[in-house]
């Protein structure tokens, strides 16, 4: 059976509003764990960092709370890292869309090159100049980049700027126009390749494999996952509420399914997921875990690159 490391990172810091600080408990409620064990997977479960629950940093408008942000990327990565030299493919439950950071930058141990598949309404391309809001969670790209205006020390804080190259990287499920002018001059400036949510969702399975071409010279391939990428009608679960944007959960199942079925597939993180906004009786999170475990189930019959203790790759 295939080795699932189960990393929590409950935190909200860098987000707009709480909520996200309570999805690992609320997915392990929801028997997200056992969802994969009937999938075929050997379950590890790393535990959860300390809760961390947003509040307004008024002395910090445009990065609010950075120190607990990178507290929470670090531990991540450490995690994370931990899970990657014991041969361990990883989910981080999190949380928001800056622990990516931590994912990639754990995995980087591996000594193999790693490449993300960025599934997302948003490119989070933005940087404490480029946007007035502060909310660091759409700005984890840029610094994942190392973008002019990205903040050195969230930039550096688990590896070497840059920890990607724009050629390391593909946007699934984007909707370019509900992101900032910058996002949209850096997604041409970087000829960065993208899929927007409507060519997913008319053939998320042609969509996946094209995303896959794309990294095809990758040894490791991570897949973010912002729950902003699907439709807030169809699946109420997301920080961002986005209404009649997006793919359906079952467009969005069969992308992770091409894309957990690659042997090159190594680790997921999902994002901004808000459990107050679903029904009361948990069922939307339960139709969540279950979607979700039905995709992964294709990475349970394969056993995954090959980890090598040691340093990043370039």
């Amino acid at each position: 059976m295939t080795p699932l490391s189960i990393v929590g990172a409950p935190t909200s810091a860098a987000s707009f509003a709480p909520g996200q600080e309570l999805a690992p408990a609320a997915l392990r409620s929801a028997q997200l764990l056992p969802a994969l064990r009937r999938r075929g997977f050997t379950v590890h479960d790393a535990g959860d960092l300390p809760l961390v629950r947003w509040q307004p940093d008024r002395a910090h408008r445009s990065a609010q709370n950075l120190p607990a942000v990178i507290d929470a990327i670090t531990e991540t990565a450490a995690r994370v890292a931990a899970a990657v030299t014991a041969g361990h493919r990883t989910m981080v439950i999190g949380g928001n869309c800056t622990l990516a950071l931590g994912s990639v930058a754990g995995h980087q141990v591996s000594q193999q090159s790693v490449g993300l598949l960025y599934v997302d309404l948003h490119t989070d391309l933005n940087t404490p100049s480029s946007t007035s809001d502060g909310a660091l969670d759409w700005m984890g790209v840029a610094h994942l980049l190392g973008l002019e205006g990205s903040l050195p020390s969230l930039a550096s804080s688990v590896g070497p700027i840059p920890l990607l190259r724009p050629e390391d990287l593909v946007f699934l499920g984007t909707d370019v126009n509900s992101g900032t002018e910058w996002e949209r001059d850096q997604l041409e400036a970087l000829q960065l390749r993208h899929l927007d949510w409507q060519t997913v969702a008319a053939d998320p399975e042609a969509s996946a494999r094209q995303a896959l071409a794309w990294l095809n010279t990758h040894d490791r391939l991570l897949i973010h996952l912002d729950a902003d990428v699907i439709d807030f009608i169809d699946l109420p679960l997301s920080e961002n509420t986005s209404r009649n944007l997006g793919l359906t959960l079952d467009q969005t199942s069969r992308l992770l399914t091409v894309l957990c079925g690659d042997p090159r597939f190594a680790g997921i993180t999902l994002a901004e997921i808000n459990p107050l906004h679903g029904a009361e009786d948990g069922s939307t999170l339960r139709s969540f875990v279950e979607a979700l475990a039905d995709a992964l189930a294709a990475a349970a019959l394969t056993p995954g690159p090959t980890a090598v203790s040691g340093g990043p790759v370039r």
